[in-house]
């Protein structure tokens, strides 16, 4: 069996910070976002898995830069190009000769690249493997289904999978995860786009449904899953990573500095006198936490990001950066090569100066 993995889209939630970086590649606990999805196919026995990029140099690049080959993994990847974003469903079918070739089951794995399954699917793709069904279906009890898409079921069977429905009629959102065989390529080659001018994997399994295939589907009972789509889902996915890690110190910590709870340092990294840590957090390498610093829970610094005078909770700093600043930072993503300071004594008093680009959000 073969995974495929996807990593285009605009990510149009989540800018200014994607204007600069692929959505995928917003790191999660110090990590690659994509590179979790990966893990989870490995771990579930899949290790040939395509990776469907977009079609412009740059983008491409990115993303090879942040997987390679696959080795560090412990898997096999192939890069597929998807020359415009024109859905899961096109982006399956450019796939298709790489999902059916050196495939004698026909069998393979859709997981979208911003889905995150704690816990793991190794007993639904045995399941999968090991059975006669042409789909399975995952979805997870949520308690806002109107975000996703959702399965209609009727004596145990799904009838009908509805688009973020305005009325949800159950709780059931379909999960990121979906199980083909070569079936799925009939419906895809008859899909009309949809009013989003793409062509749908919904609109496909309905199809497969409508055929009278054998469509199956699980209720996940992992631990946890997110679909970090916007800047609080990456805050939320962020912070249930942290409470997993494992605390470590690769780094220097200065006599005086405070670290409390499960607090992860990487190489390079100098934890000043004066400073205080509080865990669960991960920071980078080459990292300077300066005195009057105080890192709070739930937060990740990435490499090479300066931080003093300044108190950081609940946030993902992508790196690079450097903020120094008396405010209180909480619930934030901050992008790359950001510098945070403090106001000039020339301003006002009560006068904030900005340099903020298009699509950004400021609170002060």
């Amino acid at each position: 069996m073969k995974g495929l993995v996807l990593s285009g889209g605009k990510g149009t939630r989540l800018r200014p910070i994607t204007h600069t970086i692929n959505k995928h590649l917003i790191p999660l606990a110090n990590k690659p976002m994509i590179h979790y999805p990966i893990e989870t196919l490995r771990n579930a026995g899949i290790t040939d898995i395509g990776i469907i990029v977009g079609h412009t140099e740059e983008k491409i690049k990115e993303i090879k830069n942040a997987i390679g080959d696959g080795s560090q993994f412990g898997v096999k990847v192939t890069y597929i190009e998807q020359d415009v974003p024109g859905g899961l469903a096109h982006a399956v079918k450019v796939a298709k000769e790489f999902l059916m070739t050196d495939n004698p089951d026909k069998k393979f794995i859709l997981h979208l690249g911003d889905n995150i399954v704690k816990g793991g699917i190794k007993k639904y793709v045995e399941s999968f493997e090991n059975g006669d069904m042409d789909s399975i279906i995952l979805l997870k009890d949520v308690p806002n289904p109107s975000r996703f898409g959702v399965a209609e079921i009727k004596d145990g069977k799904i009838v009908r999978l509805v688009e973020k429905p305005t009325v949800a009629p159950n709780n059931f959102a379909l999960v990121g995860i979906y199980m083909f065989n070569d079936s799925i390529f009939d419906p895809i080659e008859n899909l009309k786009p949809s009013w989003r001018n793409e062509l749908e994997i919904t609109d496909a399994i309905q199809g497969l449904i409508d055929s009278g295939k054998k469509v199956v589907h699980h209720i996940i009972d992992v631990e946890w899953w997110k679909d970090p789509g916007d800047t609080e889902g990456i805050l939320e996915a962020n912070s249930l990573l942290l409470d997993d890690i494992i605390p470590f110190n690769k780094g220097t910590v200065e006599e005086g500095a405070v670290i409390i709870g499960k607090v992860g340092i990487d190489e390079g990294t100098i934890i000043k006198s004066g400073s205080s840590v509080k865990g669960p957090a991960l920071i980078g390498k080459n990292c300077v936490i300066g005195k009057n610093a105080y890192i709070g829970p739930h937060t990740s610094i990435g490499n090479n990001t300066v931080i003093e005078n300044a108190e950081i909770e609940s946030s993902v700093i992508i790196g690079d950066s450097k903020i120094s600043c008396k405010q209180r930072i909480i619930d934030s993503l901050i992008g790359r090569n950001v510098t945070i300071s403090e106001a000039s004594e020339n301003l006002p008093r009560g006068a904030s100066q900005l340099v903020v680009g298009e699509h950004s959000v400021v609170k002060i």
